[in-house]
């Protein structure tokens, strides 16, 4: 094919990729060697996303990394792939790492009336072991910008959508008075960092305190407990954190509350006679990830009596190709593709010799809550479960029947 003919087709391929996102100099870099070797629109794609992936890690450019002894399409190619491997299965550190996110708050909130959303966890899915809570969406978009959160490959993160209609909406939920109930209101927003705007936490209170035979889990990464310090809390409200060591809060969960907030308002909460649980998912991969999470666990024990905990959920990084894409598209330094990502149950996740190591390690740090806490894995295959806790579920009914139990008889123990 000549150079000339070869033009439109290779500026028809990078209108479709990241590469404007790219540095000049990596721009000039592909082009050459686009031209020399006739790249196709999925190589060129590739090497585009892999580009991305290396400034986003600040790892060196491709440009600096190949050698000059690269003389044939074949050779290129591997040597681009092998060294972007490389360092995915490597454990990633972030020593000498700078998160460039803006860390202020840039987002235009709304009051709208809407229809609530109440439904089944948005990623259900028959081929992982699935508790199959119902999910009560007060808020559209996080006020938070966690790099791995897929709430903005769904939503627009700078628009904050309430529901000016949401305590008349919750009023006409039809709640069977012989059912049990697990609600989460932690999916599509995070359920504290607003406090009580639009008067979002008394309806969910008011709505609680009405159906007793309901489980509301408010899932959260903040520490705005206020709201809750000064009212009668209905004990069939669960508080959970999601925990991650403080490393990870600072490069990958911005704007967050720090760990120590988080466990603070977790401890004050518990003091109160209201019961906590805890999400270690994602659970990451990391350089000292043992050291750093088993210091998690440690306190968690300390400060924390089983009586207290409801809950304690692991889980592990998991993507969706429209996530992927939304991080690659964004211009900000984050290691959370640095990760090898492999085909798990019709998403891209660990390989499970790493998701074993990790929960493995997590389950036997705590075992002095394995009596009177009830664990559970999050998205994850059914078969890791034998292999991590000694037992599985039969079914998601089984498993999503014997939680309901566990977390009445806890919130009954409170109320007697």
């Amino acid at each position: 094919m000549k150079k000339r003919e070869y033009k439109e087709k290779f500026e028809t391929s990078i209108m479709q990729s990241n590469f404007d996102k790219l540095l000049e100099d990596q721009k000039v870099f592909i082009k050459e060697i686009a031209f020399k070797y006739f790249l196709t629109f999925q190589e060129i794609k590739q090497i585009v996303d892999i580009s991305i992936d290396l400034n986003m890690w600040m790892q060196e450019p491709l440009s600096r990394v190949l050698s000059n002894s690269i003389n044939s399409k074949k050779q290129l190619l591997k040597s681009i792939k092998d060294y972007w491997l490389k360092l995915k299965y490597s454990k990633k550190s972030y020593k000498n790492f700078t998160t460039s996110k803006d860390t202020s708050n840039k987002f235009k909130i709304e009051s709208l009336e809407k229809d609530v959303g109440f439904g089944l966890c948005p990623v259900a899915s028959i081929k992982t072991r699935c508790c199959n809570l119902l999910t009560l969406d007060a808020v559209e978009s996080c006020g938070y910008d966690c790099s791995y959160c897929s709430i903005q490959s769904f939503y627009n993160e700078e628009k904050i959508v309430f529901n000016s209609t949401f305590k008349d909406k919750l009023a006409n939920i039809k709640i069977d008075p012989n059912e049990i109930y697990h609600i989460g209101t932690g999916q599509s927003s995070d359920s504290l960092m607003w406090g009580d705007r639009y008067g979002v936490l008394t309806a969910l209170v008011d709505f609680a305190r009405k159906y007793p035979n309901v489980v509301l889990e408010m899932k959260t990464k903040s520490k705005n407990i206020d709201f809750f310090l000064n009212i009668d809390i209905p004990k069939n409200i669960i508080f959970t954190w999601s925990l991650n060591p403080q490393v990870i809060i600072n490069h990958e969960e911005s704007l967050t509350a720090s760990l120590s907030e988080r466990i603070n308002a977790a401890k004050i909460l518990a003091k109160r006679g209201l019961l906590v649980g805890f999400h270690f998912h994602p659970m990451i991969y990391f350089e000292d990830y043992k050291s750093q999470y088993g210091k998690i666990f440690d306190e968690l024990l300390i400060n924390f009596d089983s009586s207290e905990v409801a809950l304690l959920s692991l889980g592990t990084l998991t993507f969706i190709k429209p996530v992927i894409k939304k991080i690659r598209s964004r211009d900000f330094k984050t290691k959370i593709l640095q990760m090898p990502l492999v085909d798990s149950d019709g998403k891209y996740s660990y390989p499970r010799e790493i998701k074993l190591e990790m929960f493995k390690f997590a389950y036997e740090s705590l075992k002095l809550w394995h009596k009177d806490v009830f664990f559970y894995m999050c998205m994850e295959n059914h078969d890791l479960w034998r292999e991590v806790f000694g037992y599985d579920y039969p079914t998601n009914e089984s498993f999503e029947i014997d939680m309901k139990l566990n977390y009445m008889k806890k919130i009954k123990m409170l109320n007697h």
